[in-house]
This record gives structure tokens, sequence and C-alpha cells, in this order.
């Protein structure tokens, strides 16, 4: 393919192209298995640490229309432990329950918050414009809601573009950033128009969808036709774990603004001014955030350490959660 048919095609791919470099996976310290067959989570009742808090946003530009006051932005989120604050942020589509093979461990050394982004899992659509901007600046006013001090910032997916932008913009507000198969360098370079109508029509065929995943939590090749996109291997993972990760998914309403957000909006200059201790985790068959996109904010962030988790998805947290717990605790603790 020439470079000019390249350069062309780029923007009409969701998340990178097909024919971006794949960088090889780095070899694992310790234990490394897919998935976890006995889930602490599952032992834990998660009504005694959630809570919705309400937070003081009256910077942040007004959603024309909306019936819903933008000053004040309910958050729902889980907070578990007492330590040093660690903030853990979902990606699109997601929910603070695509961390459930992480939180339990992590709040045995560290104050683990959790929020649902508003528009998604169970905080309600904001009064404001959704944009990958203020979203960086509600959970810095989150943090102040919750008197966190500088926390230590993890962020999936949109969670993590989000995540980078909070130390861009908020640099003394982080005290160690970790980026998990991160939007962000693909994205900056998509039309935002595209990225709506693929939102719309997401929306528009939830019902189908939904017909096909009941169907595919219990019929392993369906199983693994309708979740391969998100998990390597969704057959050996937990039914409970693949529930609770997609059960709001395409439903969610910040979804379609939460795509356009994605698309176009560009951080990259601004990374070389990254001074914050910062972690790249990505795994090497990921399908929704391409790995190539690792290598370049490892480029562009100084310092920066990378890991490829290989035979993984775009869920390294919960698709290898042994090796992941453990690498993050690593990095928090040095």
């Amino acid at each position: 393919m020439s470079t000019d048919r390249r350069q062309r095609g780029r923007r009409l791919w969701v998340s990178g192209t097909p024919w971006q470099q794949r960088p090889h996976p780095t070899p694992s310290d310790g234990p490394d298995p897919y998935g976890n067959p006995d889930p602490e989570w599952l032992r834990v009742d998660w009504r005694q640490h959630l809570r919705r808090v309400e937070v003081d946003t009256p910077a942040l530009e007004p959603h024309r229309g909306s019936p819903v006051d933008p000053t004040r932005t309910a958050v729902n989120l889980v907070e578990i432990g007492e330590g040093d604050p660690l903030l853990l942020v979902h990606g699109l589509g997601g929910c603070w329950q695509n961390w459930l093979e992480n939180i339990s461990q992590l709040a045995r050394t560290h104050r683990v918050i959790v929020p649902d982004l508003p528009g998604f899992g169970a905080s309600p659509m904001p009064g404001w414009e959704i944009s990958i901007s203020a979203y960086g600046r509600l959970l810095h006013l989150l943090c102040e809601a919750l008197d966190t001090g500088p926390v230590a910032l993890v962020g999936n997916s949109m969670g993590g573009f989000v995540s980078a932008e909070v130390v861009v913009s908020e640099p003394t507000r982080v005290r160690k950033l970790a980026l998990v198969s991160a939007a962000g360098v693909s994205h900056a370079r998509m039309y935002r128009a595209p990225a709506e109508t693929a939102g719309r029509m997401a929306r528009a065929a939830a019902p189908l969808v939904l017909r096909y995943r009941e169907r595919a939590l219990q019929r392993p090749g369906l199983r693994h036709r309708v979740f391969s996109n998100l998990f390597y291997k969704p057959n050996a993972l937990r039914t409970e774990l693949i529930w609770e990760i997609t059960h709001q998914g395409i439903h969610s309403p910040g979804l379609v603004a939460g795509l356009g957000a994605l698309a176009g909006y560009d951080i990259l200059d601004r990374l070389d001014d990254v001074e914050v201790p910062t972690l790249i985790v990505w795994g090497q068959d990921d399908h929704v955030v391409p790995p190539s996109d690792a290598l370049e904010y490892a480029r562009l962030i100084p310092h920066a350490r990378l890991e490829i988790f290989a035979r993984c998805g775009h869920l390294p947290m919960a698709e290898r959660p042994v090796r992941f717990n453990r690498v993050l605790e690593d990095f928090l603790a040095a």
C-alpha cells in the first residue's frame, strides 16, 4: 500500500490500522496465568464500599439543552483501603467493575478509589459537554472533593487518555501514572463524525447484541466470537467477570459522546513534558487500541517503563490479573 493511501485510510479506522507495528512481548518475572479461577472479588460485599459523591464543577462547559445542573456532578464510586491514594479509571463503555480483579489486592496497601465516569456505569449523564479535557478536569475536582492530595493514577483505554490529560493539565495532582491499553495515539487521527456514527450504530444494535451476549455466556463457540474483540481467550475467563465488565457497555448513555470525545483530540505534543514516573501496560493481542500505540507512548513520555503482555487483549488487568497486580504494585512501591 502506498504512503498516500495509508495516510488517507488511517482516519477511517476507529482504532489505528492493521498494518501498524506489533511490539514484542515483555518476559514475565513471575507467575502469569490467564484469568483467575477463584477470584477474591466474588466474596466481597461491594455495597459496603459504594458511595455517591456530588462534585462542584462550575467551570465545565454546559451541555446545550440538558436539564441537569452543570455546576454539580454526581459520581458513583467504590472506595476501599487505606494508605496512599490510588485512582483507577475505566474506559469507553466501562464501569468500576472493570477493575474487580485488582481492587481488593491493591487496597491492602492503598486507598483505592474507582469512579464511574459520568455517563457510564451508575453515574448519570452530566450537565456539561463530555470531552477528554472535561473528564480530566472532573477527576481533578473529584480528588479535591475527596481530599486525596496527589494520587497515583491508572487508566485503561479512554480512561488512560483521560489520565494522561490530567497529568499534562494538572501535573501536581499526579505522583505516578499508569497507562493500560490507553487511547490517545491513534485516536488523535480520527474524524469526530465517523466515531459518533459508530457509537449511534452500536446503540441502535443494542437489543440484538444483548441477545447474542446472553447466549454467548453459555455457549463457548459463540462466546469466543462475541467477546474476542475485548479478550484474548474469553472462554478461559469466569462468566461472572465477563458479565460484570460488559453488562452495561453499549447501553451507556455517554457512549456516543465519549466516542466523539476521543476523535481528533490531541495531547501528543505535550507528553514530553510529563515528569512523573510512568508505567505503560498493553496486551500484545489488543484489537481495540493497537499495541503499536504503546511504543508511541513510550517514545513520547520520558523514561516510561513499557510492559507488553503476551496472549492478552484489551483488558490486561482482568485477563492477566496476577501479573498485572504484581507489576503495578512494584511500580507504585518503587
